[in-house]
């Protein structure tokens, strides 16, 4: 329920608030008052959209704040500036807006003239006639959702199969060649920079093993006359002992001399060991060419592509293993989609006609007393929602032919049609029923009859109406008034004889005039205000 709703910087309200109470709560003004502003902050707290045209000349921010009692109390803020986006808080803490109409959502539902258009719409009254069903019936629409979804999966599944088994069969034996392709190669990661270094030296080996005889007859000298150097440089030493360092140095002149002659004879050596390695070195090095040409530019590459094919060929092969079993699965699927679709349509058919004759009773005390309605089913094949497509179908008087309501119902049946659906369909009795004008296109004995039916349903649960007839707001529990003066909005709740005076306006105009205010008493007479 409702305990408190204030709106400030609101249009032209610059701070206004409202204690609806149990029962019905009218909120009545001359017309350009405001009276739907402060459905337009509850509609924020909802957490519907909202722009910098609703922030008013009273500051650089609109803001909306309501009180909740649902298990406890709920309090709820939201913010919109002129500039940038809203903020949402859910008791202090900052909030998202969609946990916003999560949490507040379900305690407050508003009925406007746009739900004029929802009605006309296949899929919200669908939503409808599925929000009445309860016990079995609930539960044959979670299990024809739980059939779907399953069948959805195995579509799915199917369609990851990526063709028929052929088309699989042919994907797997070019991943397997690919593979074995790839890993008779034997290649290891920086095997082409070695086997090109090495196919250079065995191109060159002539010309290497010339230059390397000179060398080695170079490095002879070196070795011999380092020879010769560290012997005289020891007798130096003896001579000098500050020679000392010298002598070192020479030794090791000596020892690098003999080290680099050795080196140089075993690089003969490995020059004549690999002198048949050529042929089979030009042999991997084609091999890898070709390797690169069809799957990467470097070994690493080739590697990686051979890993992947590999891990393909294992899932390809369980597709195909899985594809001897998926039609079947998608044949049972489908089929018992189809079964829970005609046994959820048969439970919509009678839901729909319960609230068919509902609909047609309260239509027949509110004016339309002759006049038809019903749910009309299609079928179509099988969604997310079932095989129906439905839609309400109406005529105003029994003598023609119902039709849908984008080409038959008129404003004023319509807001009338709004009110028998609202009373026909099941909400909790925990939520708040709010009506936004819906009273549109009536007047008279049709508006009395309508402001009685909003009693009725203001019994046992908490309504709230923005409306422009007196006949409608006699039945108020609760009554509160927006006026303008100026530039700015101000509401205030009234009783007694302020509420004489805005029922007297009203009817008449005139809110002290004598005969309108024994209009307005006897209009709370009939209503048992």
């Amino acid at each position: 329920m409702l305990e408190h709703l204030r709106a400030r910087n609101l249009g032209l309200i610059r701070d206004a608030e409202i204690d609806p109470g149990p029962g019905l709560t009218v909120i009545t003004g001359e017309t350009g008052a405001g009276k739907t502003l402060l459905l337009g902050a509850l509609r924020l707290l909802l957490g519907e959209n909202s722009d910098a045209s609703v922030v008013g000349p009273f500051g650089d921010s609109a803001q909306a704040d309501g009180l909740f009692v649902s298990e406890g109390e709920l309090g709820v803020t939201r913010i919109v500036p002129a500039s940038g986006r809203s903020r949402s808080y859910l008791d202090g803490a900052v909030a998202s807006v969609e946990a916003l109409a999560g949490r507040v959502g379900s305690l407050v539902e508003v009925v406007g003239q746009h739900d004029q258009l929802e009605l006309k719409k296949p899929r919200h009254i669908l939503s409808m006639v599925d929000s009445n069903l309860v016990g079995e019936s609930r539960e044959l629409l979670d299990s024809y959702q739980v059939a779907w979804r399953t069948l959805q999966e195995r579509l799915e599944e199917a369609a990851k199969l990526g063709g028929s088994d052929a088309e699989l069969a042919r994907e797997l034996d070019l991943l397997h060649h690919q593979h074995k392709e790839i890993t008779e190669g034997r290649f290891a990661p920086g095997d082409d920079a070695v086997l090109e270094q090495k196919e250079k030296r065995l191109r060159n080996a002539a010309e290497i093993r010339e230059h390397l005889a000179a060398a080695i007859t170079a490095a002879s000298s070196i070795d011999d006359a380092s020879g010769e150097l560290v012997s005289r440089m020891r007798k130096i030493e003896s001579l000098d002992p500050g020679a000392g360092s010298l002598a070192a140095a020479a030794e090791s002149l000596a020892i690098s001399a003999t080290d680099l002659n050795r080196e140089l004879a075993g690089s003969v050596d490995d020059l004549e060991d690999d002198s048949g390695s050529l042929a089979m070195i030009e042999e991997r090095l084609n091999l890898l060419g070709n390797l690169k040409r069809k799957y990467g530019k470097t070994v690493d590459e080739i590697i990686a592509f051979g890993s992947k094919a590999g891990e393909r060929a294992i899932e390809v092969e369980g597709l195909l293993a899985r594809a001897e079993s998926i039609n079947q699965e998608i044949e049972d699927a489908r089929a018992i989609v189809d079964e829970q679709a005609r046994a959820l349509s048969m439970m919509r058919h009678t839901v729909a006609d319960r609230i068919s004759k509902e609909m047609m009773a309260h239509l027949g005390e509110i004016g339309l007393d002759s006049a038809t309605v019903g749910i009309h089913f299609e079928d179509v094949e099988p969604g997310p929602s079932g095989a129906d497509r439905v839609e309400i179908h109406f005529a105003s008087h029994a003598g023609l032919q119902p039709g849908p309501l984008t080409k038959v119902a008129s404003g004023g049946e319509l807001s009338r049609l709004i009110l028998a659906i609202s009373l026909s369909t099941s909400t909790s009795d925990e939520t708040t029923l709010v009506f936004d004008e819906v009273d549109t296109g009536i007047g008279g004995a049709t508006a009395l009859a309508m402001g009685r039916k909003l009693a009725d349903l203001a019994v046992n649960r908490q309504v709230l109406c923005v409306t422009h007839l007196p006949q409608v707001a006699a039945f108020a529990d609760t009554h509160y008034v927006i006026a303008r003066t100026d530039e700015e909005a101000s509401v205030a709740r009234v009783s007694g004889t302020g509420r004489l005076e805005e029922l007297s306006r009203m009817i008449a105009g005139l809110p002290e005039s004598e005969r309108g205010q024994q209009a307005a008493v006897e209009l709370l007479e009939l209503s048992g205000k």
